[in-house]
């Protein structure tokens, strides 16, 4: 049944972006797989955390960008406060959704706003209705197809990226520096970088750095790069596949629902594949609905731009975590600790 409320919730919302053409539907179509996907049960913490989480952080953004856009140094001390508030909710595990969806919304928003064709307006908008339908869009996945009674009630969170924090002081000290140094050093690339054209890159930065820990990051590398490739490659089957009948919406839905399908089996699975299939399906979703354009514009250059661009940011984000971490190890750390040279 998980799979069945994984598919309903991605295709449903993917259906709804389009009726309404909201310039920003992956959204929607990704929202509801994020949040259930670690719950076999509803739960309104979740539900709150997200809702409160995007309108809060994108109110957040528009103050900031208001105030401070027009003194790079003073947006950059408060973008650096800002990130840290994140990185903090993200360390601990009853915040770790506010955290994370402020840090991964923040970022993108910080960066595009400072971009004049970058409708700040539009974005939050669209996070704000994309938040609240994908509530009624989940609360039908449950009732449709609930969980049977007949197994266990107690929820077990399947997302493996995110269960190697640790929580001792020290720890928790470490994850949050890391968290913000990467999150400031990436803020700062795109700002100088003038790369208004890679917010999945920029995302990738932020999802892989997501579980905190070195160990965890890396893991989360190879997994993005591998679901990427994946739902790329269904994205591209797609494009080729329905070639001059892209402008049919019955057809588009008809084949993203396949490509859906697949990738959902391998999210309920609760596994190292629930992981690459969640990466799959944003790689899949963004391209579909960010840059085709039905009878204008094709995804196939979007696609190959988007795992070129995110096999780069993966690489160059690892290899800062690494460095990083054992700078971190060394300056933070317990009067009791001590470091072997093997």
């Amino acid at each position: 049944m998980k799979t069945m409320r994984l598919w309903f919730g991605c295709v449903v919302g993917l259906a709804v972006s389009m009726i309404f053409g909201w310039s920003y539907g992956f959204f929607i179509a990704l929202l509801p797989i994020n949040i259930m996907m670690n719950s076999d049960h509803w739960h309104w913490d979740s539900y709150v955390q997200l809702v409160v989480g995007i309108i809060w952080v994108t109110l957040e953004v528009s103050f900031i960008n208001g105030f401070f856009q027009s003194s790079p140094l003073l947006l950059t001390i408060i973008v650096g406060i800002f990130f840290l508030e994140k990185c903090i909710a993200m360390s601990h595990k009853s915040s770790y959704l506010f955290g994370f969806i402020g840090l991964l919304v923040g970022s993108i928003a910080l960066n595009f706003a400072s971009y004049s064709s970058f409708d700040l307006e539009d974005f939050s908008i669209t996070l704000w209705c994309s938040a609240i339908v994908t509530v009624p869009i989940c609360a039908l996945a449950y009732y449709f197809f609930p969980e049977p009674t007949t197994e266990a009630t107690i929820d077990t969170v399947s997302d493996t990226t995110n269960n190697v924090q640790r929580y001792d002081h020290i720890g928790m000290i470490r994850q949050t520096a890391l968290g913000w140094i990467i999150a400031m050093l990436a803020f700062l690339v795109f700002q100088f970088g003038d790369l208004n054209d890679s917010l999945s890159a920029q995302a990738s930065i932020l999802i892989v750095l997501s579980p905190m820990t070195l160990i965890g990051s890396l893991a989360a590398s190879k997994i993005r790069i591998i679901g990427t490739f994946l739902g790329c490659l269904a994205g591209l089957c797609i494009q080729i596949g329905l070639y001059s009948w892209s402008d049919n919406g019955v057809l588009f839905i008809m084949a993203y629902a396949i490509a859906a399908g697949f990738f959902c089996s391998w999210l309920a699975l609760g596994t190292i594949k629930s992981s690459i299939a969640f990466s799959a399906m944003s790689a899949l979703t963004v391209p579909l609905t960010t840059s085709l354009i039905p009878d204008q514009k094709d995804a196939v250059f979007a696609i190959f731009y988007r795992f070129s661009s995110i096999l780069v940011a993966v690489i160059l984000t690892s290899m800062a975590i690494w460095i990083i971490h054992h700078f971190l190890v060394r300056v933070i750390k317990s009067p009791n600790e001590h470091f072997s040279h093997g």
